[in-house]
């Protein structure tokens, strides 16, 4: 089942989707088994987040040959940070560059965990039951920024810096598809979307030794490539199984 979050008349609206048309729910689909109350055509939607999470987690060099690029250690546990939700927006709407910044702007294409239930002191057979499907992220950075600063308060956390979407794939293997990365219809990386040292499970229990996770938290799982993009690009992440992340490049103060 495919859930996705669209704007109706102004208001943020659950909806089933469909091959062709979007069924338009009576509530969260997180919350039990809302009712369906119209639908409108999938060609319509405006996209929003699937899901404005509680606590947005991330996860940073989790994929081997990002660690070997980046000349890093390899995580002997998971750990993860956080990213900031006025960050997120949805497929189809813009990635705007701040006007001051230089230097590289990057994409990285990302699995991201949704959970679906409350959860604390996880074994790992409650960390795959706790995640309630899978969407897609698109971790941009500003990277002059980010050796600027002594934080990633706003080289990974600008508005717009994290387009997630378009829909919450329920019924996926997500460890068993292929993650593809592309700029202007061209292939910038592809790699196995499983490839990771540790898997989103681990993650679960680890940080529900510390922390309560709650339905519609997030957990991104970082990636393996990053490729540069400008202000008139359009860049998408595929991951097989659950859809594809599209969104424009635009250069702050000019909408084109």
């Amino acid at each position: 089942m495919r859930y996705a979050r669209v704007s109706v008349e102004g208001r943020a609206v659950w909806g089933r989707v469909g091959e062709s048309r979007i069924g338009l729910l009576s509530g969260s689909p997180l919350e039990g088994e809302p009712d369906v109350l119209g639908t409108i055509p999938v060609a319509d939607a405006t996209w929003l987040p699937p899901v404005v999470p509680g606590v947005f987690y991330a996860v940073g060099y989790n994929y081997p040959r990002h660690i070997a690029h980046a000349g890093a250690a390899t995580p002997e546990r998971p750990e993860v940070g956080y990213r900031a939700n006025n960050a997120l927006t949805g497929h189809r709407s813009p990635i705007v560059r701040p006007a001051e910044v230089t230097g590289r702007f990057e994409a990285e294409p990302e699995l991201v965990a949704v959970v679906g239930r409350t959860v604390r002191h996880a074994t790992y057979d409650d960390a795959r039951k706790s995640v309630f499907g899978w969407t897609i992220g698109n971790d941009v950075s500003a990277r002059t920024w980010q050796h600027q600063d002594r934080t990633l308060w706003r080289s990974k956390n600008s508005d717009t810096f994290k387009p997630m979407g378009p829909w919450i794939e329920t019924e996926v293997d997500a460890l068993a598809q292929t993650t593809t990365l592309s700029v202007n219809g061209e292939v910038r990386a592809a790699f196995p979307t499983g490839d990771m040292v540790f898997d989103p499970f681990d993650f679960i229990v680890e940080i529900t030794r510390h922390i309560t996770l709650h339905p519609g938290d997030v957990l991104w799982m970082g990636a393996e490539s990053t490729c540069r993009i400008d202000p008139g690009d359009t860049v998408e992440v595929a991951i097989s199984g659950i859809g594809a992340l599209s969104n424009p490049v635009h250069l702050e103060g000019n909408h084109s």
